[in-house]
């Protein structure tokens, strides 16, 4: 499971370059890592790339990267009111990209932050329907929708 998760997070990694300069993919990444290794170490073994780890894959990607998202948004919150360093918005849409959406919505709502800025909000609901375009496709692709 460790082998295939670091295979699929380092392809993305190489593929993805906005992902090499941020830091909370790099968090995700961790996390993803750490997560397989714990779980192929004190529960389960799975057989490296094969259905049920990818599957398992997307479960654990869901999970890790809707929580990193949330950190995200709430350090980026945080800074705005310190008048620290804040998180460019390329890197949120990026984690949005990856499947964050969900949390970047909840995190939006939660923290009231991002709410107000037009350009944002528009790049935000175009990386949710880019992603449900990819899905789709990809579904229609395997012959599921049909």
């Amino acid at each position: 499971m460790v082998i295939t998760f670091t295979t699929i997070l380092a392809a993305m990694l190489i593929l993805i370059r906005p992902l090499q300069k941020n830091p909370f993919f790099l968090l995700y990444f961790g996390l993803i890592i750490s997560t397989a290794y714990y779980t192929e170490t004190y529960c389960f073994r799975v057989t490296p790339f094969v259905y049920k780890t990818f599957l398992l894959f997307l479960v654990f990607h869901f999970a890790a990267i809707n929580f990193v998202t949330v950190l995200a948004y709430g350090f980026d919150k945080r800074a705005a009111i310190k008048g620290n360093w804040r998180v460019p918005e390329i890197q949120l849409h990026t984690l949005e990209l990856l499947g964050g959406w969900p949390g970047a919505f909840i995190a939006q709502k939660l923290f009231h932050h991002k709410t107000k800025k037009k350009s944002f909000k528009v790049m935000f609901w175009l990386m949710l329907f880019f992603q449900i375009a990819i899905v789709w496709y990809i579904l229609n692709f395997l012959n599921i929708l049909s």
